[in-house]
């Protein structure tokens, strides 16, 4: 097994590909009584069109979603309360681009950890149980619809891009998900569950070789084939319409500005491109900038102002956004500011405060297993390893962030999402 050492934050972490393909990570935590096991698919809400087994699949959005609900049913009963009832604290998630179960645990962890690795390879469900789960999930898709949050992030997917999945939410539509059968979900197992397509990534007072040795006992003896994804015609630069609104039931406009970013290189170009972003946005609206001062001191952003970048398979993006009597001048604020750094770049010493308060905040989220195991299966569903950001931080430069802001921050690549009260409603 391979022992990788990130004597920069002092961590070390145990690799090994088995037979299968499944690439297992573990990160010893002799000090600790609990255990945190993360088993993820690099699939997600995204993933609608695959090519396997010699022919192209166009799936129905919110599959992903559905088959994460489905796969706790077994046929001895749910997974999920056999976990519970062990002492284990279990759960799962879908996001645009994986599917991960997870579960912690301060007794019994080898025997939750077999559970866990047996419920997720092992599909069952019949479609009795897949036609009843409709109305389940139709109601949770009607709660988040409703919620002006999801309504405006969602809408700011569809401004800044025409094609990309991206813009399908993960859990699709009440009509998109009346399409699935207990046959699509069969078929999307098969071609995403592959333990070649999947990483286990274990956390805590565990030897490394038997956590492998479990997962050998357990999953399929070899890999399958893997499905090739598609996410269509590669987008432009610019955003697909400049301004989304929307009107619900709110009592403040609520906004997210979003800027549309370059498709992240696979590797560990991702990852620095990453850490470029996220202090570029410290620089440009963060807590410590100039500009939130302004903002706030005008009373155009309030404490739930918040800003980031994300990405996903083939694009990237800064947002910033929250609650404002005029998101229009949020975003011809933001933009001016831009332009300033563009001319006067940024002040070198906000800048060193800015990197030496991300790098500490990164490193004391290692104290959680959970940002170890989910950030090390991201990562590698990426192409690197998640503790590298230690090495890759001292190479991020001032330099670095200014031109991505120069490049990204345009009025070409930017959409803004509006939510608004509704007119006409009775005092």
């Amino acid at each position: 097994m391979e022992q990788v050492n990130f004597s920069r934050v002092g961590e070390k972490m145990y690799h090994q590909v088995l037979e299968n393909g499944l690439n297992v990570f573990v990160f010893p935590k002799p000090e600790f009584q609990k255990g945190y096991a993360f088993f993820a698919t690099n699939y997600g809400g995204m993933d609608m069109r695959f090519f396997l087994d010699g022919e192209w699949h166009d799936t129905p959005a919110g599959v992903a979603h559905y088959l994460e609900h489905k796969m706790f049913d077994t046929k001895e009963g749910n997974a999920l309360q056999e976990l519970a009832a062990n002492g284990a604290s279990p759960n799962a998630f879908t996001s645009s681009a994986i599917t991960g179960y997870y579960f912690e645990s301060t007794e019994k962890f080898e025997e939750n950890l077999r559970i866990l690795l047996s419920f997720v390879s092992v599909p069952w469900f019949t479609q009795e149980s897949v036609d009843k789960e409709q109305g389940i999930i139709g109601q949770e898709i009607g709660m988040i619809q409703d919620n002006p949050d999801w309504k405006v992030f969602m809408n700011l997917m569809a401004a800044l891009y025409k094609r990309h999945p991206i813009r399908v939410s993960v859990a699709g539509s009440v009509e998109s998900i009346s399409h699935i059968t207990a046959d699509t979900l069969y078929a999307c197992h098969k071609a995403f569950y592959d333990p070649a397509n999947m990483t286990l990534c274990v956390a805590g007072n565990v030897d490394p070789e038997h956590i492998c040795d479990v997962a050998r006992e357990i999953l399929p003896r070899e890999a399958g084939p893997i499905a090739l994804k598609d996410y269509g015609e590669k987008e432009s630069d610019r955003a697909a319409q400049s301004v989304i609104e929307t009107a619900m039931e709110v009592s403040t406009p609520i906004f997210q500005l979003g800027y549309k970013g370059a498709a992240p290189e696979k590797g560990e170009g991702d990852l620095k491109q990453q850490l470029v972003a996220e202090l570029a946005m410290e620089a440009l609206t963060g807590n410590s900038s100039p500009l939130y001062a302004k903002l706030y001191r005008e009373g155009l952003i309030n404490q739930n102002f918040a800003y980031g970048y994300e990405s996903y398979p083939g694009c990237s993006f800064l947002y910033a956004g929250g609650e404002s009597k005029d998101p229009y001048a949020v975003r011809k604020a933001i933009a001016g500011e831009a332009a300033r750094i563009g001319r006067e770049g940024i002040d070198p010493q906000l800048w060193e405060r800015l990197k030496k308060g991300l790098y500490g905040a990164k490193v004391r989220g290692l104290n959680s297993f959970e940002n170890l195991c989910v950030g090390q299966a991201q990562a590698f569903f990426a192409g690197f390893d998640y503790l590298r950001f230690a090495d890759l931080f001292a190479s991020v430069t001032k330099e670095d962030a200014e031109k991505l802001i120069e490049n990204w921050v345009t009025d070409e690549r930017t959409a803004l999402s509006l939510v608004t009260p509704k007119r006409g409603k009775e005092a």
